[in-house]
């Protein structure tokens, strides 16, 4: 295969995200992320994350979440994390949907809700997200036979509007 040249890759993606491409922010954010081609930089991550989550970018929106999340290159608060799972979630990205799942199902961000956390991990499963199915089948064991039902017609309707407003 051909060999990764990550400082070319780093070159090329901030010539296009000075530029304002979001998919490029988003991709310079995972460089910096991840230390390839740049010295590792949560907060430089964060940056460019936050220029492509602004223009609707839904990947950077869940990493950016995820960010705040784990207290990366930012505060931890996980308020913040919810906001931007919401807008990646009700994009339908699958990766945001679970995220959302989580933190209903451990009260972070938002009050434990488990119907709202079976809600979020079904939909995301329903995308084939494995995590989300492992998440959703754990939940359900704590809620009732009426509840998982609630949940069920919650992820419907959901999906129906297409994730606006759930």
């Amino acid at each position: 295969g051909v060999p990764q040249d990550y400082k070319t890759a780093v070159k090329w993606y901030r010539l296009a995200a000075e530029q304002r491409y979001a998919s490029a922010q988003y991709n310079l954010g995972v460089m910096y992320y991840e230390g390839k081609g740049v010295l590792q930089n949560y907060k430089t991550a964060v940056k460019w994350y936050r220029l492509s989550a602004e223009q609707g970018f839904a990947n950077a929106q869940n990493n950016l979440g995820v960010m705040y999340r784990k207290g990366q290159g930012v505060p931890q608060d996980d308020k913040t994390a919810v906001k931007w799972y919401r807008l990646a979630a009700e994009q339908g990205y699958a990766f945001a949907q679970n995220n959302l799942g989580f933190m209903y199902g451990n009260g972070k961000g938002v009050s434990r809700d488990y119907i709202r956390a079976h809600m979020w991990w079904s939909i995301a499963a329903s995308s084939g997200d494995k995590d989300a199915i492992s998440g959703r089948d754990a939940v359900s064991k704590r809620m009732t036979p009426a509840d998982i039902s609630t949940a069920k017609k919650l992820a419907r309707k959901c999906v129906r509007k297409k994730y606006k407003g759930c």
